[in-house]
């Protein structure tokens, strides 16, 4: 079982940068895809960001050459630099494996990007 919280979101200027931090209760070494997700007021959860093993990434096209994700194994913890932060990246940012475990979701961190 394995428990995620993240942390680092805020609210910051169009063009601004944030780094989330996703740290797990738990082992995060047997997951081999690890995710990042959003979910927007009135909108569905999406997968932005996801990263197999160490190394393989793939990214949303609304978020690719913006955001990228990585994850430290040893320390049981997954991040997601954001740059360039638009409006419409305004949402929850959660963590989880891709697909998503039902009993792994966390309470997310908000970003809120606006002048």
């Amino acid at each position: 079982q394995v428990q995620f919280v993240e942390s680092g979101g805020g609210e910051v200027q169009p063009g601004g940068s944030l780094r989330l931090s996703c740290a797990a209760a738990g082992s995060i070494t047997l997951i081999y895809i690890m995710g990042w997700y959003r979910q927007a007021p009135g909108k569905q959860r999406e997968l932005v960001a996801s990263i197999v093993a160490s190394s393989m990434s793939n990214y949303a096209d609304s978020v690719k050459g913006r955001f990228t994700i990585s994850r430290d194994n040893a320390k049981n913890t997954a991040y997601l630099q954001m740059n360039s932060l638009k409006p419409e990246d305004t949402a929850v940012y959660y963590c989880n494996a891709a697909p998503p475990n039902g009993n792994y979701w966390g309470q997310g961190t908000q970003v809120t990007v606006s002048s």
